[in-house]
């Protein structure tokens, strides 16, 4: 094979900040193709560091296993991807707005509620549940 450079498992992991058990566990759900075996140890060609590279670029940007799968196989053959990558965008975007919205509205309970003015917690509790409170979540 032209280029093919066999790095270990622990060679991978390292030059990733990975864990072996991630780089396994991303072969056995079909990210990572099967690696070569050489006496029975895992051996990858330098293109699983780019790959794997692509993978953390999307898990830091809060793309779930489910939705790399879909950026890597998702799309027909020759589907080049930065086309790949804007189809998931657009729903990443979204969802990463209603988790925004989200967690405005908890920041803005935290904020308020230090300014009851009640005496016991089961005073509060009891204003809350009859909801005397005014702010509530959404």
């Amino acid at each position: 094979m032209i280029g093919f450079m066999a790095l270990s498992i622990s060679e991978v992991a390292k030059q990733m900040g990975l864990r072996p058990s991630a780089i396994r566990y991303y072969e056995q759900i079909g990210i990572l193709p099967p690696a070569h075996r050489v006496s029975g140890q895992r051996r990858y060609d330098v293109t699983v560091l780019h790959r794997l590279a692509l993978v953390q670029r999307a898990r830091q940007t809060g793309f779930t296993l489910g939705e790399i799968k879909e950026l890597f196989f998702g799309f027909r053959p020759g589907t080049p991807p930065s086309i790949r990558w804007q189809k998931l965008r657009k729903r990443k975007i979204v969802e990463l707005d209603g988790l925004l919205q989200h967690i405005q509205s908890m920041r803005a309970l935290v904020v308020e509620q230090g300014k009851c003015r009640c005496t016991a917690r089961e005073e509060c509790g009891k204003k809350m549940y009859e909801k005397q409170c005014v702010k509530q979540l959404y």
